[in-house]
């Protein structure tokens, strides 16, 4: 069964706590891994930039602030998050627009930049949408994905899963009032690509120049890649 009707109801739930939520399970660093992300897309000059899995719209504000000639695209299949990312940055000539990443309405070859936070774990086939990625990139194009992935199994391996699998849902009920999303949410982080599997899906979906970068204990990384 595919994710995708659970995963839009989900964060549909999760919208107006999301942005709070996100500060306290990564204690701030998030803010830190989105320009991180930015910083890695390179210079997209006027061209357009496409922000999936925009959320409530973080990464596609930093775009705007640091590439201010470029056109940028927030897009996400749950409105309730672009509605909140439009009310955010309504100051902003950002373009929100909802959108499946599994079949983008793009034609080939637009955008100079796509990125991603927290988008492949919550589809049903990751390479399939890292092909949709590249068919969007313009030549020389840079992808950039922001995501977590599964901690080694190392000595803070019991203390990293504690947190996941305990502390996290629990602040989902206290904060989110939805305990059951979270849960899902750290779950997913267990049962996704390691970051080395997930770099070696970027190359088979034809990109090069491939790297990642690990943050927080090797729970979240930051892939990037060149059309």
């Amino acid at each position: 069964m595919s994710k995708g009707p659970g995963v839009e109801k989900m964060f549909d739930a999760i919208a107006d706590r999301y942005d709070l939520m996100n500060r306290l399970m990564t204690f701030g660093q998030d803010r830190r891994w989105r320009e991180f992300v930015v910083e890695k897309a390179g210079d997209p000059g006027n061209g357009w930039v496409l922000d999936l899995a925009s959320g409530t719209g973080d990464i596609a504000a930093l775009f705007h602030q640091k590439a201010s000639s470029a056109k940028i695209i927030g897009a996400d299949f749950s409105r309730n998050m672009l509605a909140r990312a439009n009310k955010r940055f309504a100051d902003q000539q950002i373009f929100w627009q909802a959108c499946d990443a599994n079949k983008l309405p793009y034609d080939n070859d637009v955008f100079e930049a796509v990125s991603f936070g927290y988008l492949l774990r919550n589809v049903d086939d990751s390479l399939h949408v890292l092909k949709q990625v590249y068919r969007v990139l313009a030549e020389r194009g840079r992808v950039v994905c922001l995501d977590t992935t599964p901690p080694k199994k190392n000595l803070l391996y019991p203390f990293i899963r504690l947190y996941l699998a305990v502390i996290i849902p629990l602040l989902g009920m206290l904060i989110a009032r939805d305990s059951d999303a979270y849960a899902y949410l750290t779950g997913s982080t267990m049962d996704f690509h390691e970051a080395e599997q997930l770099a070696e899906l970027f190359r088979r979906a034809g990109f090069n120049k491939v790297g990642f970068k690990k943050f927080m204990f090797g729970t979240i990384a930051v892939h990037w890649g060149e059309k």
